[in-house]
């Protein structure tokens, strides 16, 4: 007999056990379900990690506070911290004080570097909006930025226009609502609310525009936000937040000369002395990315061994399957071997059951695991994932698992004795 004749009669018996063969692939199934499913999940969040903090562009960087944790006193201003040698001091006040919007304005001011600035802050997340008899939840995120802070954040506008300088230096009540707040409050159509006085805690403001939709990105909705101006945020929702400046440079090639200048630039406004470490952070928005789907990794490993364990598992319980069948086709092996059939072409048969049961388990398994991973990206409102190498790897794996785990009693099948074989009962 030939590998093709041996083949068909391998997959003929596996046909014929329908119930032993599906609970077997099913375990490997499941445990394939879980390596494959986690993966796909955790490649849609990198996508969207990639395409939230990567929407800047890979040319931008962002200048913000450093927090503190270790704090001295009660505050007092003339407290100092010593090095570990014992010498130089650092005054805590200079340490940990936020970015205030002076500093900011003064910094978009002398920073020459050719490039695109921007002044933010965020002011709260529990605003209500209300139109006429249409009140929000009190959810509503509210920020403060200037005429940039739409381009450098990845926002677009759908109607309407976006503040201008001039809204800025007046700090006068106008904003840009998001595509959420507009659907909702406006049942004529989003469209409706440009020109429109709402009212964000019983505050009136005008709205000259909309923003496209954005969709939610990891417990932030995009689409649920109100950008009014930061010197308006600083008049009429004073939070005490740090300020952030936002900086896109012209040339790819540039940035590190950018944020180097940018750095040389904020040290002397931050009043810091050649002997002090800087108060603040400069990130490059692809770098940002690259950490937040660092920390994604633990997942990753997680899901490899949830998978191995349960392959293991599999392979334990393939193999006791196979041995019972051994057992219970004893005076076919008999037979078999006694009309010339040799034992290793009896071991063959044998050794392709257990590859075909969970090479079944590992096709059944990526199927339902890319269906699983795939519901959560629709979720976070990422396109289609497939992890092909994971497929790859999936399908090896099982063809292992089902080798390792047919040797053993492929060899007792085929080296069982043809007499005693027939005379088995």
């Amino acid at each position: 007999m030939n590998f093709r004749d041996v083949f068909s009669l391998a997959f003929r018996t596996v046909r014929s056990n329908k119930l032993r063969t599906g609970l077997t692939v099913s375990i490997i199934a499941f445990g394939i379900m879980a390596l494959i499913g986690i993966i796909t999940a955790i490649q849609a969040m990198n996508q969207k990690f990639t395409e939230s903090f990567s929407s800047m562009g890979a040319n931008a960087f962002t200048i913000r506070f450093k927090e503190r944790n270790i704090h001295f006193g009660g505050g007092n201003q003339s407290e100092v911290r010593l090095s570990k040698r014992g010498g130089r001091k650092e005054r805590i006040s200079n340490l940990d004080k936020r970015i205030t919007k002076d500093e900011a304005e003064m910094f978009v001011s002398r920073f020459d570097f050719p490039s695109v600035k921007s002044v933010s802050i965020f002011a709260n997340r529990n605003n209500i909006v209300s139109y006429e008899n249409y009140k929000t939840s009190p959810n509503v995120l509210m920020f403060g930025g200037d005429e940039n802070y739409l381009a450098l954040n990845g926002f677009s506008l759908q109607y309407g226009r976006n503040v201008n300088h001039m809204d800025v230096q007046t700090g006068r009540n106008v904003c840009v609502v998001g595509f959420d707040i507009a659907k909702k409050m406006f049942k004529r159509g989003a469209a409706g609310a440009v020109n429109s006085v709402i009212r964000i805690n019983s505050i009136p403001y005008r709205v000259l525009g909309v923003l496209e939709s954005k969709g939610s990105s990891f417990g932030f909705n995009r689409d649920n936000i109100i950008i009014a101006t930061y010197t308006n945020i600083d008049r009429n929702f004073p939070s005490g937040f740090s300020y952030v400046i936002a900086v896109k440079a012209n040339d790819l090639l540039k940035v590190n000369a950018a944020m180097g200048e940018a750095e040389g630039t904020f040290r002397p406004i931050r009043k810091l002395n050649i002997t002090e470490e800087s108060n603040f952070v400069l990130d490059r928005s692809d770098s940002m990315a690259e950490k937040a789907m660092n920390s994604l990794r633990f997942l990753t490993i997680s899901a490899t061994v949830i998978g191995l364990i349960t392959l293991i598992g599999a392979a334990i319980g393939l193999m006791n399957i196979m041995l019972v069948s051994v057992s219970e086709r004893t005076r076919e092996v008999g037979l078999v071997k006694a009309i010339g059939g040799k034992g290793r072409m009896v071991s063959r048969q044998f050794l392709l059951e257990a590859i075909i049961i969970s090479t079944l388990g590992a096709l059944f398994g990526i199927i339902l695991g890319i269906i699983v991973g795939n519901t959560f990206s629709l979720v976070l409102h990422t396109g289609f994932v497939v992890p092909w190498g994971w497929v790859l790897y999936g399908i090896v794996i099982c063809t292992l698992v089902g080798l390792a785990a047919g040797i053993y009693p492929a060899l007792k099948a085929g080296r069982l004795n043809p007499i005693e074989a027939l005379r088995y009962e």
